[in-house]
């Protein structure tokens, strides 16, 4: 089966090409890239015509929570994979706090094998501890030889460094990764809102920044001293970035991610937007968000990521100190990338793009995140200056995102995997 796209504007990250021209896909792979492909002598069975819209690679995000099993009515791997399609993904890494917790082979397994029946690509990552005990180590080997792509307890921070040790240390062997929640409970009040102004307004103490920042500190220099890779998850504030670059100079193996909200919003939106902007780690001020983009100019953050995080609206309806933590993210994730990014000037849209495609494929050495001929066929197309107004009701099986109703830019058309159109914006 052949599908060409034709006119579009075609950008790959990985090898900075930005120019208009045509790919032509046969089954699952891209065969030709170049401007006014000729097509004598092949039947085409599908034609999209892209003129003034962007060709990318499929989007990847490497931080998502699709509650299955256990938590299946917030959301499940198949609305979860709706989502991702919906919002240019044609990779996601699950996270392994499920109920029961990947911790296990069998687990993991069976996980993996309801996710291999979506249409575009799921992974995961199994727990670093048992159950998230934070002191017994999973077996690594195991549960990579199973599938599992790293390791990570999110949600739950390490807070035994002896620990984080031991499981950098087989890291090492097994070549692979561990990614990190990094919040000190010890250092809390109440989690999901900042230590600050808005928090003290709403009647407790939140959540410090010292409580994220110490923690990066600490586990950069275990890192570094272990020689292992550390991926930072989700880090929120001004000093983290700091210590990330200060790491990444000394030459730790680290890398870090940021959430879209947590360069789009501050802990205002708490007071606008109630507890759908209640978040571990919480969002933090305007000088932050400042922060973080400097990052992302200088390649200190390597990577954006939702931490996609579905609750129901009963569990969000409650007061502010008990309602739980976290947004849906994979439908809003690019347009904000654009709204906040790139329409101001922070960085190129190929920037952006790198962020989102390569350089998580990388991380995990996944073949994605690329466009070439002989590669996969995982696209994204999309409009990078439509002004979309963000819905209310979402391809996830949840609603709660504190962009709602915001006008943002652009709108993803269609999502390609493995050569079949898997979205298509109606």
């Amino acid at each position: 089966m052949y599908l060409l796209i034709k006119n579009g504007r075609v950008i790959d990250p990985k090898t900075r090409l930005d120019c208009v021209c045509d790919v032509l896909i046969q089954d699952k792979k891209i065969v030709k890239i170049g401007k006014s492909l000729s097509v004598e002598g092949i039947k085409i069975d599908e034609i999209i015509d892209a003129t003034g819209l962007v060709v990318s690679p499929g989007l990847i995000d490497i931080h998502v929570h699709f509650r299955e099993p256990g938590q299946t009515h917030k959301e499940t791997i198949h609305t979860g994979a709706k989502s991702a399609a919906a919002g240019g993904f044609t990779t996601v890494v699950m996270m392994a706090n499920t109920k029961p917790v990947l911790s296990t082979a069998e687990i993991l397994r069976e996980t993996l094998e309801i996710a291999s029946q979506e249409s575009i690509h799921i992974r995961a990552v199994a727990s670093i501890t048992q159950d998230f005990d934070g002191q017994q180590l999973t077996d690594f080997d195991q549960l990579l030889s199973v599938g599992a792509v790293g390791f990570s307890d999110d949600g739950i921070p390490l807070t035994n460094a002896g620990v984080l040790r031991s499981a950098l240390t087989k890291a090492l062997e097994t070549d692979s990764l561990i990614s990190i929640h990094e919040e000190d409970p010890n250092l809390i009040g109440t989690l999901g809102v900042n230590d600050g102004a808005v928090a003290h307004q709403c009647g407790f103490t939140g959540a410090p920044a010292v409580s994220e920042y110490s923690m990066v500190a600490r586990d950069v220099m275990i890192a570094y001293d272990t020689n292992a890779r550390l991926h930072v998850q989700h880090l929120s504030t001004a000093e983290s970035v700091e210590v990330v670059r200060f790491a990444k100079k000394l030459g730790a193996k680290v890398t870090a991610e940021v959430t879209p909200q947590h360069f789009s919003i501050t802990e205002q939106a708490v007071l606008e937007q109630g507890t759908n902007a209640k978040l571990n780690p919480p969002l933090r001020r305007n000088e932050d968000i400042a922060k973080i983009i400097e990052g992302l100019r200088d390649g200190t953050i390597d990577v954006i990521a939702t931490d996609h995080a579905p609750h129901t609206h009963e569990e969000k309806a409650v007061e502010l100190a008990k309602a739980p933590s976290g947004m849906i993210g994979l439908e809003t994730s690019l347009q904000l990338g654009l709204t906040h990014l790139v329409a101001p000037g922070h960085l190129s849209l190929s920037d952006l793009l790198a962020k989102m495609t390569i350089n998580p494929a990388q991380l995990y050495h996944f073949d994605a995140g690329y466009l070439a001929e002989n590669a996969s066929a995982d696209l994204t197309i999309f409009d990078a200056h439509h002004d979309f107004t963000v819905p209310e009701y979402f391809d996830s099986k949840a609603t709660n995102s504190p962009f709602s109703h915001q006008k943002v830019k652009g709108q993803v058309k269609f999502t390609i995997c493995s050569g079949k159109v898997v979205y298509q914006q109606h």
